[in-house]
């Protein structure tokens, strides 16, 4: 699949590296064990296949004895393994906002994998997801699980209460001992679902993050544009088809049809090659309106009703109701809070 030619970053396999030692394994011996060769890990820019982090994380489960490899090395995670992106997290002004950056800088890390959310009720349902033509594997799906909720408690300096965790994998094996996940997220997981997410509290988003500083926010936020434009353009379907509806608004907001003539495919070719990318259409979509919305509040030169006629809603009610699943705040609370 295309967005395996960036891969990801050789920063990923410090994690790895960490739960090895934090097990009393020698990593120099593993890497042996591995067949790896760490004179890659010289090149701070280096990136590797998605395959080679997946086959590294289950040798190292096999090398260690470890059922539960990624579930383990999802504590070790430091916001200096995620590179700029972890700076640009730690200095967000909300979990929210640390969230949304994640979601736009996760191509830096590793471009297989991210996330998005919705506010139900009152909760926030995140959805991890996958942009790979196959399923990946359980440790690389639960040490992103434990990652995210980890950092989320790490940026907010409080405990994060989990109501729900559902994983599309089956369960690791056939005893039914959950306790290692129950001591990791406080609830037993769902097994065998069709999506991989958690759900929390949504008050979580609203709280403010511990390192906040908008001054170096600005430095690594720029930072991490440049960085992201060096390797987004057009490596992926789903990276062309959100180019092309950023690049028509506003003045027009292309409808499926239209977005299959402009890059040449039908519209069944159009959503099988986003399918194989593990998203559709319609998320990116929704996803395009929803940064274009964060950003233009955040610029603070527009009222919600221009942005709402920008962004091609029938009326600025639709917007606003729509931001507000989205985020679970009225775009005026949203202004509000950025601007106390």
């Amino acid at each position: 699949m295309n967005n395996h030619n960036i891969g990801v970053s050789i920063s990923l396999l410090y994690p790895i590296m960490k739960n090895l030692v934090h097990q009393g394994y020698e990593v120099e011996e593993f890497f042996k064990f591995a067949g790896f060769d760490p004179a890659v890990l010289q090149h701070a820019e280096a990136r590797i296949p998605v395959e080679e982090l997946e086959q590294m994380l289950q040798k190292a489960s096999s090398y260690s004895n470890d059922l539960y490899f990624g579930l383990h090395q999802g504590l070790l995670l430091d916001f200096a393994d995620l590179g700029i992106l972890g700076y640009v997290m730690m200095h967000s002004q909300t979990i929210g906002d640390a969230l949304a950056a994640y979601q736009r800088y996760n191509i830096i890390l590793y471009s297989g994998f991210n996330l998005d959310w919705e506010i139900d009720g009152q909760d926030v349902v995140l959805r991890l997801f996958l942009q790979s033509p196959q399923q990946m594997s359980r440790h690389c799906v639960e040490d992103m699980s434990v990652s995210v909720l980890y950092l989320i408690r790490k940026l907010a300096n409080r405990p994060v209460v989990v109501k729900e965790v559902h994983f599309s994998h089956e369960a690791p094996d056939n005893t039914g001992n959950l306790s290692p996940y129950i001591d990791m997220f406080g609830v037993a997981p769902q097994f065998g679902d069709d999506h991989n997410l958690l759900r929390l509290p949504k008050d979580i988003l609203s709280q403010p993050v511990l390192y906040s500083d908008a001054k170096m926010l600005q430095v690594f936020e720029s930072m991490a544009e440049k960085s992201k434009d060096l390797l987004q353009p057009s490596h992926t379907f789903s990276g062309k088809v959100s180019r092309w509806l950023i690049d028509s608004l506003p003045a027009s907001f292309p409808t499926l049809q239209h977005t299959a003539e402009h890059l040449g495919v039908s519209i069944r070719t159009l959503q099988s090659r986003l399918r194989e990318e593990g998203t559709t259409y319609h998320e990116i979509s929704v996803q395009v309106r929803k940064e274009l919305a964060l950003n233009f509040l955040r610029e603070g030169q527009y009222s919600v009703g221009e942005i709402a006629y920008a962004l091609h809603f029938s009326e600025q009610s639709a917007f606003q109701n729509a931001f507000k699943k989205w985020t679970g705040q009225t775009p005026g609370q949203y202004r509000a809070y950025l601007n106390p």
